[in-house]
């Protein structure tokens, strides 16, 4: 009866470890988005730990409670808008005279401030919100081959 009850209990401290770091990963995570202007890292470097965070689900819940938090048709048509909002944030530069990318509004805030750097700030949440929507598509894809399963896009 004891080697039945070994393997619930490593699941259950297993569950639990990985709903504890679950939510200090997804604050790192933002932190790491929203002052990427500001300090070493951004939007690809935080976008990038969203595996890390797929993985904690996967390990703590399941490959099926996996899909279902993080929706795989979900994550692709946010991939999109975020894509959309990039395009149209590099656009302000053209539609301002100037060049493509470049950082129109500037003179908000002051120096070393969360909203202190224009537009580049702006981009670098949207870059962030592609490479997690990115990223989150890719993991569940592998994982998704690693489990055998059939991986449903519903196009």
């Amino acid at each position: 009866m004891e080697n039945k009850q070994k393997p619930v209990i490593k699941r259950v401290i297993q569950r639990c470890g990985c709903d504890f770091i679950l939510p200090l990963t997804l604050v790192y995570m933002f932190y790491i988005i929203l002052h990427g202007h500001l300090s070493p890292g951004g939007g690809f470097q935080g976008g990038v730990l969203m595996t890390a965070i797929v993985i904690l689900i996967y390990l703590g819940h399941g490959y099926e409670n996996t899909v279902k938090a993080l929706s795989l048709e979900f994550m692709r048509r946010a991939e999109g808008v975020a894509v959309i909002i990039y395009i149209t944030l590099a656009m302000l530069g053209v539609f301002a005279g100037v060049q493509f990318c470049e950082n129109i509004a500037y003179m908000n805030g002051n120096i070393g401030d969360l909203i202190s750097s224009g537009t580049i700030a702006w981009m670098d949440e949207a870059v962030g919100l592609n490479v997690l929507t990115g990223v989150t598509v890719l993991s569940l894809s592998m994982l998704g081959m690693l489990m055998a399963k059939d991986v449903d896009y519903k196009d």
